[in-house]
């Protein structure tokens, strides 16, 4: 993919506050005003909700975290209404719910969180089904070569190569740091790709499908880079989990 004018100049791609900031600086302070008198950090969580910019996510936060969402508002899932999609160019597709998924064997991969931001969270962990296992459930046809994903705030985006997406460390999440996914973190079920920046692990995790090529995801739209490769990253072998 050709280089944007929206990356800088070693490659990295461009702060995400900085490109959230052209979307719309505008709107977030009138969209975060109203939440300003509760903790920090179910004030950053009930703002990116009714911010439509996700600029909420520069503001400090003790957690380590920060919360950012490309829409307004985002639906509220749970077991009773969660769904996974998968299909494609597969043998047979197919739809999990949430207890469906978490009867599955699950990995837990602890790693570093980080974002385009700079900040970093250490050793966080994640737990979920590999990938690759939904992936030869499904039965990938010869002509499948790459994975796309969409989630259900109903924009977002995401897409890997189908040799990344059968890495062991790249998953369907359903907890993490031991605890379940929560809304503002992208619940109940997550992308998780560990070697990759974290915008590369969509939340809201609503449907995989098997692609003949790589479709780029919403923030490649905006100059990212289509493969977020982590400095120090395996690029070209894989991973164990922890």
């Amino acid at each position: 993919m050709a280089e944007r004018r929206d990356r800088a100049a070693d490659g990295t791609p461009v702060a995400r506050r900085t490109m959230l900031g052209m979307l719309g600086l505008g709107a977030a302070g009138l969209a975060a005003a109203p939440w300003l008198q509760r903790g920090w950090e179910n004030v950053l969580g009930a703002a990116s909700q009714v911010d439509p910019t996700g600029i909420t996510g520069v503001l400090p936060n003790p957690g380590g975290f920060r919360y950012y969402s490309v829409v307004g508002s985002v639906p509220r899932k749970d077991a009773t209404n969660y769904r996974l999609r998968v299909n494609g160019l597969v043998d047979h597709p197919g739809t999990y719910t949430l207890d469906e998924l978490r009867a599955l064997p699950q990995t837990r991969i602890v790693r570093d969180v980080q974002c385009t931001d700079g900040w970093r969270v250490a050793d966080t962990p994640f737990t979920g089904v590999r990938l690759s296992d939904l992936l030869d459930a499904a039965g990938v046809r010869q002509d499948g070569t790459a994975v796309h994903f969409t989630c259900f705030d109903g924009v977002y985006t995401e897409s890997l190569t189908l040799e990344q997406a059968r890495r062991s460390d790249v998953m369907v999440a359903l907890t993490m740091q031991d605890k379940p996914i929560s809304h503002e973190h992208g619940g109940p079920v997550r992308l998780y790709v560990a070697p990759m920046y974290f915008y590369k692990s969509a939340k809201w995790l609503s449907g995989i499908t098997v692609t003949d090529r790589v479709v780029p995801g919403y923030w490649e739209e905006y100059g990212y880079a289509v493969d977020g490769w982590l400095d120090g990253a395996d690029t070209h072998g894989d991973a164990a989990a922890a």
